[in-house]
């Protein structure tokens, strides 16, 4: 399943990147986070509990930055396993200036195998597109937190 769009921010370029590139940001901005270990600057671990419909699907999730070009673009690989379902995806964002704001264009490739995975993607799509929306608000309002410190 591909997903993809573009969303501005009201905060110069470098305030958004290095949020994107923060950890404990990112911890933030992911849904149903638990625990989130960092291992270095482009690896880190999290368990989580992803919402789906009636319950939630617990997974560890391995994310492992896999290209940079500061402060425009970066692109992260993300593992994931739990019960009923593995997942696996790239996702990358590009960033650039919009008249003091910034511009963000993004995109992910989402893979999801096991009986999760079975529900289709008529089913999953949906999910998916509000996970987004809530990532991205979220990401939104830690952009404006860090505006708000710099």
């Amino acid at each position: 399943m591909n997903v993809s769009g573009e969303r501005s921010f009201a905060a110069p370029r470098d305030v958004v990147w290095r949020v994107l590139n923060d950890p404990a940001s990112m911890a933030k901005i992911m849904p149903g986070v638990e625990s989130f270990d960092v291992h270095d600057a482009d690896r880190w671990t999290a368990n989580v509990k992803i919402p789906l419909g009636l319950g939630g699907l617990k997974m560890k999730v391995d994310m492992e930055k896999v290209e940079e070009r500061e402060p425009e673009f970066a692109k992260m690989a993300i593992k994931g396993s739990g019960v009923g379902a593995m997942l696996n995806m790239e996702t990358s964002f590009d960033l650039r200036d919009a008249g003091g704001a910034t511009a963000m264009k993004w995109a992910a490739d989402v893979k999801i195998a096991g009986p999760v995975g079975s529900m289709g993607q008529r089913v999953l799509q949906p999910i998916v597109n509000q996970q987004v929306e809530n990532v991205l608000g979220a990401l939104d309002a830690q952009v404006q937190e860090a505006l708000g410190r710099s």
